[in-house]
C-alpha cells in the first residue's frame, strides 16, 4: 500500500532530487553554479566559461576555452531551413511575442536536425544537441526582433564574446567594452538558479525521456509568465508609472490597497537583499545618469513604505528591478528583456536537461483530489 504524503502548496521547500549543479540559500542571500559563488563568477568570468562550467564540471583551461569557443561559433549560425520560416514567424500576431516565436523556430529546428529523444540517445549527442540549441537561441531571438522592426538579422561575428555578440545581433551596433561588460555580468548571473518553475518544468520533461528541444520549450513556456522570467520591462514600466520622486509613497500604497503585486520586489526564496539586484544596482550606478538616480530613489522608498504595510515580510528588489535598469542603460529595446534573460538561462535549463537525463525515473507526483465524491451515476 502507498503511503500519501501532503505538500505545501508550490511544492515550498521539498525536495525533488539531488543535483551537483548549484543552489540558492535564500536566507543567506547566496547562491552557487557547482562550488563557486555565481556573484563572484559574474565578476572574473565570460558567459562562455561558465557556460562549460555548467556543463564539463570544472572551468576550462585556456586550451579548453579555445577549443569551445571554436565548437560554438558554427553552432550559432542559422540553419538555412530555419532562416526561410523566420520572417513569417516574427510577422505573426498583433503583438510582438518573441518567446513565442523562439519555442516555434526551436521546434522547426529539431525536426530539421532530426534531435533525438534523450532516452535514445548517448550522453555525447544529448549535450551536442544541447550545444546547438544554447547556441542558436540569440540567433534566432534576435533575428526576430529586427525583422519585425523591418531591419535585416545580422550574421553572428566570432570576434565577439556571447554577450557583445547579443548587444551587436539586436541593436546593430558593436558595443562599447562598458555595455559588454554589464550584460556579461547579468548574463552570467541569470545562467540558473536553483529549482524554479522553468527549471523544474525542462527536468520534468526531460525526465519523460523526450527532445531536448521539447523540454527547452517546456521552460520557455513557464519563464514567460509575468511571475517569473516576463517581469525586467514590467518592473521598469513601474518607473514610467510613478514618473516623479513624489509620487512614489502613493503610487505604492495605492498598489498595495488594490491587492496589486509590485514588480520587481519581493523573491519566492530570498529573505535577504537578492545578490544578482545588489551586483546589477552597482553595476548601473557605475554607468550613472537620470534613470539611475531615479531607481535608487524608487527603491529605498518602495522598501520603506513596504516594510511600514507589510510588517517582518522582508521585501527587497530582486533580479527584475535593477536588470531592466541595466539593459536599458545598454540598449536593449524592452520587447527583448525576458529574451535576454533567456539567453543566458537556456544554459541552465539546458544543463538541468542533461543531468535529469541520467535519471531513468519518470517524475510523476499526485494530486489529492477534492471533488464530489464518485462513484456517482451516470444521468
Amino acid at each position: 500500500m502507498s503511503t500519501t504524503i501532503n505538500v505545501p502548496p508550490g511544492l515550498r521547500n521539498v525536495v525533488v532530487t539531488e543535483t551537483t549543479l548549484g543552489d540558492v540559500r535564500g536566507d543567506e542571500g547566496f547562491y552557487h553554479y557547482r562550488q563557486y559563488s555565481a556573484i563572484d563568477l559574474a565578476k572574473a568570468k565570460t558567459l562562455e566559461d561558465v557556460w562549460y562550467l555548467m556543463f564539463e564540471g570544472h572551468l576550462p583551461t585556456d586550451g579548453e576555452r579555445a577549443r569551445f569557443g571554436a565548437e560554438l561559433a558554427p553552432l550559432r549560425v542559422l540553419p538555412d531551413e530555419v532562416r526561410a520560416v523566420l520572417p513569417a514567424i516574427a510577422a505573426a500576431g498583433p503583438a510582438f511575442n518573441p518567446l513565442a516565436g523562439l519555442r516555434t523556430a526551436l521546434s522547426l529546428l529539431a525536426a530539421v536536425r532530426s534531435l533525438p529523444p534523450l532516452w535514445d540517445a548517448d550522453p555525447a549527442r544529448r549535450k551536442a544537441d544541447a550545444m546547438l540549441v544554447c547556441a542558436v537561441t540569440p540567433t534566432i531571438l534576435a533575428a526576430l526582433y529586427r525583422l519585425r522592426e523591418g531591419k535585416q538579422p545580422l550574421e553572428p561575428r566570432p570576434d565577439l564574446s556571447a554577450a557583445a555578440n547579443w548587444l551587436y545581433l539586436v541593436t546593430g551596433t558593436e558595443p562599447t567594452a562598458v555595455h559588454a561588460t554589464a550584460i556579461e555580468h547579468y548574463l552570467v548571473s541569470t545562467v540558473d538558479h536553483g529549482f524554479n518553475a522553468s527549471t523544474f518544468t525542462a527536468r520534468v520533461i526531460a525526465s519523460t525521456g523526450a527532445d531536448v528541444v521539447s523540454a527547452v520549450a517546456g521552460a520557455i513556456g513557464a519563464f514567460s509568465g509575468p511571475l517569473h522570467g516576463g517581469a525586467p520591462d514590467r518592473a521598469l514600466a513601474s518607473l514610467d508609472e510613478i514618473g516623479t520622486p513624489d509620487r512614489i509613497d502613493d503610487w505604492v500604497r495605492a498598489k498595495v490597497s488594490a491587492g496589486d503585486r509590485i514588480m520587481g520586489f519581493g523573491h519566492a526564496v530570498y529573505r535577504t537583499e537578492d545578490p544578482r539586484s545588489l551586483m546589477l544596482r552597482d553595476i548601473a550606478r557605475g554607468i550613472g545618469g537620470d534613470l539611475v538616480d531615479f531607481a535608487t530613489t524608487v527603491e529605498q522608498r518602495i522598501v520603506d513604505v513596504l516594510a511600514e504595510l507589510k510588517p517582518g515580510r522582508n521585501l527587497y528588489a530582486n533580479v527584475e528591478f535593477y536588470a531592466g535598469v541595466v539593459m536599458e542603460l545598454c540598449g536593449i529595446p524592452r520587447a527583448m528583456f525576458t529574451p535576454t534573460f533567456a539567453v543566458s538561462r537556456i544554459i541552465g535549463w539546458s544543463a538541468n536537461i542533461l543531468e535529469q537525463s541520467q535519471d531513468p525515473k519518470i517524475i510523476r507526483p499526485i494530486a489529492t483530489y477534492v471533488g464530489p465524491q464518485p462513484p456517482a451515476p451516470i444521468p
